[in-house]
């Protein structure tokens, strides 16, 4: 019974940590893009327009510095509105996104200016626009600081998740509040914990060998 349930939550909350990487990474990249873009030419800026800069960073360290509880709750309408409910693993995929979106955003951005700048004045002595520089140039040269970003960030989404199990999201934090707390088991709680950990650590130590690859390959 115990191991069904773990098993159960487990793959809910693989499932939320998936899909809500994945609509981050759809949310973020561009956001990140943008703000690397829009920088001052001292930042590896391609296009500097100061005022659209300041706006997204604003929006950016406001949504970053929102508490993910509290934002959840907020964002309960929206999710009944996609998903068509409030509660549930699929409907914590929605504020599990848009909390992430912006960490992933500002990950892009320093990625993206952490790019040896010769390299892109280099594409820009060749005749390449702003856009092959951005998809040719930039983008691959981050690919590995990129893939550190995104472990981290599927990191913070496995602890994300745990917190909307408090809330009704699923998967091991419900598990562990549920079956471990209100009902005073706490060898639930502890394998909930367990089993998180072991999750954040080949979630880590495969981020690092895949980032180490690439750069081998350089």
């Amino acid at each position: 019974m115990l191991w069904n349930l773990v098993w159960q939550s487990t793959l809910e909350t693989l499932s939320m940590v998936f899909f809500s990487t994945l609509f981050s990474l759809i949310l973020g990249l561009p956001i990140g893009v943008l703000l690397c873009v829009t920088g001052p030419y001292s930042q590896g800026g391609l296009k500097p327009k100061p005022i659209l800069n300041k706006v997204l960073s604003r929006i950016v360290n406001v949504l970053r510095s929102f508490p993910f509880v509290i934002l959840m709750i907020l964002l309960f309408p929206l999710a009944r509105i996609i998903v068509g409910k409030a509660i549930g693993t699929t409907a914590a995929i929605v504020p599990l996104s848009i909390a992430a979106a912006p960490f992933v955003a500002r990950i892009i951005e320093t990625a993206l200016k952490e790019v040896d700048p010769g390299v892109v004045q280099a594409a820009r002595a060749m005749g390449s626009t702003d856009s092959q520089i951005i998809f040719k140039v930039l983008l691959p040269e981050a690919t590995p600081s990129l893939v550190s970003g995104v472990t981290l960030t599927i990191i913070n989404l496995i602890g994300y998740s745990a917190m909307a199990g408090v809330i009704g999201g699923g998967g091991l934090g419900d598990l562990a509040i549920r079956y471990g707390y209100q009902r005073f088991r706490p060898d639930v709680m502890a394998v909930s914990v367990i089993v998180i950990l072991i999750m954040v650590e080949v979630i880590q130590f495969t981020g690092n060998k895949i980032a180490s690859k690439m750069l081998e390959r350089r």
